[in-house]
């Protein structure tokens, strides 16, 4: 369907060419769609979305979303990947909870339990495949939510930082407010008339509105400008030759700057995109005079292209001064298209970006009967999904809340249009991505078209694509999980032609073998597995000796830190969560008081009487077994993660890890690192396998680490590595000669169902039901041939304005999102 689209696209492109001031194209632009091909071929672009239940939550709350992971310029479903990662990070970069997810046809859901001791602040939600890391992080999906904590850890009273502040984000935000001036396609021509847009920036890294006055260098005033929207603007004007120009720039606070105008070149070409009307665009192409004189036989070819398919091109004609062109929008895929102006020589001159939308590609009706309804009612909704007028089979999912209790500021919520068509292909934050597609107007799709000429667009670079110097590809597409490694002997030498065995120890009756190849390498490909299984990995060389060492493959996780959404995070949203925290905190007690929800029990205390268990090999200063925390090798065995720092993370009381480094909760410190007695440095940790350690020592009282002096002033954690004549039986430490070896991976997270209670069940706990804030969700949504489903469900007890959101796409990856309103009274 989408190559047909392409090949019908690039006809009627050509047809266009012919028309408007353009000769048919040949070179530069099929060298141009030639590399663009391979390219595309070499590096499709995949994007994820999360649709998630709410806007933000409370520790004790389930996050639950769905995702849609797409690739092309049609966003079609990905069948690329089969895994998808999805982490929950912390303000400092922290990853605090972690999953992967098994992708059917590019969807997956998935949810997070939030604790209820979870401290409140602003979090990150980061999706990505691993093949998406080859394009780097700033592509994964990346949304900060917020999360308020309405209880103590002691579980009765509301704290005085149940509500989120300004929390220290992980990536850096600007130390000082900015202004940058960007000339439409990249240059300001002497004697064009040339647009050239605006953006101010503050400390906090949100837009800043002010206004100034243009003047040249006689200190006649040329033009006047004021940002629009969020320190965003746009203004032309005609630079003349032997002029300079400057900007005097007055912020809202009456702060004042003089700032200088990029310089105005003689030569050149001028690029000009006009977001006409909602059917098309008009591009006008201007040469500089002198660049008419010096070469009046040169062509230019303008080309368009998005996700690596060319949607249009054409070339000028000899002597051109200027050309122009209108171009339906509809000869586009929804998205960013970028222009970009070539010499005949096939080097880029002029860059400019714009953002395509068809929202009549895909329309969602619902039919939900009255506009009110009453609490406790049975609510059923009527969904059809259209693809032109045709019915459309696709996937989707909803969500409910009352959003008297759970306010929604809709321009600063994420939605499926603004994941996909915007922020996924764009560098750098972008502030309230949502504003641009909700209530399309002239204004809002005037500022989209301010904000693509002060934002980039950096894919690629076309100068490598055109020497043909292609990023390589690092991060293999996952399908499935696999487990890999390598056979050695105990001198390292690899062990061709081994037997190597897979044995699920809680199934002993599971196993499955393979051989090494001539490099001692062995693989298990096109598994699925749950989370937490528990594996053998067995070994044995051609002569069926155990005289051999087993080498496991990781793949180490991204780093956690780079967080674009910084900006963001830094907003103190205090206000608008108080009307849900006192909402939170009835749920949370009724919770506690039928004994159900993510909440931590508080125990009685206990006196323990008998001595602490002796750790033999111990480097502990003040005795083996002597501090404040202990975990020994038995406490690993059910742990399923990649680096030890992931096992230990929230496993230590009053430790937290960022990038694989322990820090002190109090104050954020760096902790001191020993193991076996050597101190080394805390980035050590990660390259410790956590199935070769006998006991971690965690000491942070002034008691347990005086013994150690100025070096253990934000606490210290001791690792012990086993040996061979450790008690515990479970020993599979440094292993030689034989031939086994434990192995707990990462598998597929099962996410958990939606309770949607039934109030017409006389089990169901009607108090409980009435305090949900999710009223309901459903990632599992499927229209089918005739375009239709139903959605059921029961309104809670309280009253108020229930929000109904649906958000999915088709099989042709045309999306839709649908907001429905109806009063419960």
């Amino acid at each position: 369907m989408a190559a047909k689209r392409f090949f019908l696209a690039l006809i009627i492109a050509a047809c266009i060419t012919g028309i408007f001031s353009f000769v048919a194209f040949d070179e530069p632009i099929d060298k141009i769609q030639q590399q663009l091909a391979k390219w595309a071929d070499s590096s499709p672009a995949e994007k994820v979305y999360l649709h998630l239940d709410k806007p933000y939550y409370a520790a004790g709350d389930d996050i639950w979303f769905k995702a849609y992971v797409t690739s092309g310029s049609y966003h079609e479903p990905s069948t690329l990947s089969g895994i998808l990662n999805v982490e929950l990070i912390d303000a400092r970069g922290t990853v605090n909870q972690t999953i992967k997810l098994q992708l059917d046809n590019g969807t997956a859901a998935g949810d997070f339990a939030l604790p209820d001791t979870l401290q409140a602040g602003n979090y990150r939600l980061r999706a990505y495949t691993n093949y998406m890391r080859n394009a780097g992080s700033e592509y994964f999906f990346d949304e900060a939510i917020s999360i308020i904590n309405s209880v103590s850890t002691g579980g009765s009273k509301t704290t005085n930082n149940s509500l989120p502040g300004n929390t220290a984000p992980a990536g850096q935000v600007n130390s000082k407010a900015s202004l940058q001036f960007f000339p439409e396609g990249g240059s300001l021509i002497v004697g064009v008339q040339s647009a050239i847009a605006f953006k101010a920036i503050g400390a906090n890294g949100l837009g800043l509105d002010f206004s100034g006055v243009v003047t040249n260098n006689s200190g006649q005033q040329i033009a006047t400008f004021k940002s629009t929207h969020l320190g965003m603007g746009v203004f032309s004007f005609v630079p003349m030759p032997g002029n300079t120009y400057t900007a005097k720039v007055t912020y809202a606070n009456g702060n004042q700057s003089v700032i200088n105008l990029p310089q105005a070149t003689d030569t050149g070409y001028a690029l000009n995109i006009v977001d006409a009307d909602e059917d098309n665009l008009r591009v006008r192409i201007t040469t500089a005079s002198a660049t008419l004189q010096q070469t009046p036989d040169r062509l230019v070819s303008l080309v368009a292209q998005s996700a690596g398919k060319i949607y249009y091109a054409g070339k000028s004609k000899p002597g051109s001064r200027e050309f122009t062109a209108v171009i339906p929008k509809s000869k586009f895929p929804e998205g960013i298209v970028q222009f970009t102006l070539f010499s005949d020589s096939g080097e880029p001159l002029n860059e400019r970006i714009v953002v395509i939308r068809h929202p009549d590609q895909l329309k969602l009706n619902l039919i939900a009967g009255k506009s009110t309804s009453s609490p406790q009612q049975k609510m059923k909704i009527n969904l059809s999904a259209l693809s032109g007028d045709k019915p459309a089979a696709g996937s989707f999912s909803v969500a409910v809340i009352n959003e008297s209790k759970l306010p929604v500021d809709e321009d600063s919520e994420n939605n499926i249009f603004a994941s996909l068509l915007l922020t996924s292909d764009l560098r750098g934050y972008i502030e309230k991505p949502a504003y641009y597609f909700n209530n399309a107007s002239d204004k809002t799709r005037a500022d989209l078209d301010v904000l693509m000429l002060t934002q980039g667009y950096r894919r690629f670079e076309w100068k490598e694509i055109m020497q043909d110097k292609f990023a390589p590809v690092v991060f293999q597409p996952e399908t499935a999980l696999k487990i890999s490694g390598a056979i050695t002997t105990p001198g390292g030498k690899p062990v061709p032609n081994a037997k190597v065995q897979l044995i699920d120890i809680d199934n002993a009756a599971y196993q499955i073998d393979t051989l090494t190849d001539a490099k001692g390498r062995f693989a298990f490909t096109g598994l699925a597995f749950e989370d937490s299984i528990r594996l053998i990995i067995q070994a044995r060389n051609a002569k069926n000796k155990r005289d051999v060492v087993i080498h496991m493959d990781s793949i180490s996780p991204p780093i956690s830190g780079g967080n674009k959404n910084a900006a963001a995070m830094q907003v103190s949203i205090s206000d608008t969560l108080s009307v849900y925290a006192k909402s939170s905190k009835q749920l949370y007690d009724m919770q506690r008081r039928y004994g159900v929800g993510n909440h931590v029990i508080s125990l009685r205390e206990v006196i323990i009487r008998e001595k602490k268990v002796a750790l033999k090999h111990s480097a502990n200063l003040n005795g083996p077994g002597n501090a404040d925390q202990v975990l020994l090798a038995r406490d690993f065995r059910n742990f399923g993660c990649v680096n030890l720092s992931d096992c230990l993370q929230g496993r230590l009381l009053g430790v937290v890890f960022s990038d694989g480094i322990p820090y002190t909760t109090r104050g954020y410190r760096p902790m001191q690192l020993i193991v076996d007695g050597v101190y080394v440095e805390g980035s050590f940790l990660n390259s410790i396998n956590y199935n070769d350690v006998a006991a971690i020592e965690v000491l942070r009282n002034g008691a347990t680490t005086s013994i150690y002096g100025g070096r253990a002033g934000n606490g210290v954690i001791i690792v012990t590595t086993k040996r061979g004549d450790d008690n515990d039986n479970a020993y599979d430490g440094p292993i030689a000669g034989r031939g086994i070896k434990p192995y707990y991976p990462k598998g597929y997270y099962k996410a958990r169902t939606f309770y949607s209670p039934q109030y017409d069940q006389p089990k169901t706990n009607k108090q409980l039901a009435d305090l949900r804030s999710t009223i309901y969700w459903n990632p599992e949504v499927v229209t089918g041939t005739d375009g239709k489903a139903t959605i059921e469900y029961f309104n809670a007890g309280s009253k108020g304005t229930y929000r109904v959101v649906i958000e999915g796409l088709d099989a042709d990856g045309n999306i839709a999102r649908l907001v429905y309103r109806y009063r419960v009274e």
